[in-house]
């Protein structure tokens, strides 16, 4: 891939802020399409692999027979309480995304739209297992989302 050629970035949330955010103010030289769940994200990559995935994290608006993740498990992790299961299911969908994609065979860089701020401890565990994830706040702006996506991928800004 030439450095002139648009980046391919699959934006997979379960709205359309990040979509209509990275298409407006994040968009020179860059391509979107979007997801809107994690098995949607999965059959497009299979059909055209992005140069890079932006994952949301939480996912509170998807139907709950899209959410990835096995409710029994979850369940069982959090003592039978199945409200806690839900929401931690919609609130780390993201990550069950990530696991999906993994699996599937994608290995490109991903950038997870949270603030690991607070949980750098977590994210550190994270990266130590997929070393091609980052993240980006989800209250960052154009430019702090551009370097992102750029350094991610590997390319500076001329």
């Amino acid at each position: 891939m030439s450095s002139t050629s648009p980046l391919e970035v699959l934006v997979v949330e379960d709205g359309d802020e990040y979509l209509t955010n990275l298409t407006t103010f994040v968009a020179a030289g860059i391509r979107y399409r979007q997801a809107r769940s994690g098995a949607e994200a999965s059959r497009q990559i299979a059909q055209a692999r992005p140069d890079l995935v932006y994952l949301d994290m939480r996912f509170d608006r998807t139907p709950e027979s899209a959410l990835l993740g096995s409710m029994v498990e979850l369940s069982a992790r959090f003592n039978g309480d199945v409200g806690r299961a839900r929401r931690f299911q919609q609130d780390n969908q993201g990550l069950f995304i990530l696991r999906a994609l993994r699996e599937s065979g994608f290995s490109g860089p991903v950038i997870l739209s949270y603030d690991f701020g607070p949980e750098e401890r977590r994210f550190r565990g994270l990266k130590a297992r997929d070393p091609a994830l980052s993240y980006c706040p989800d209250y960052a702006d154009a430019r702090t989302i551009r370097a992102a996506i750029m350094q991610a991928v590997g390319r500076s800004e001329e």
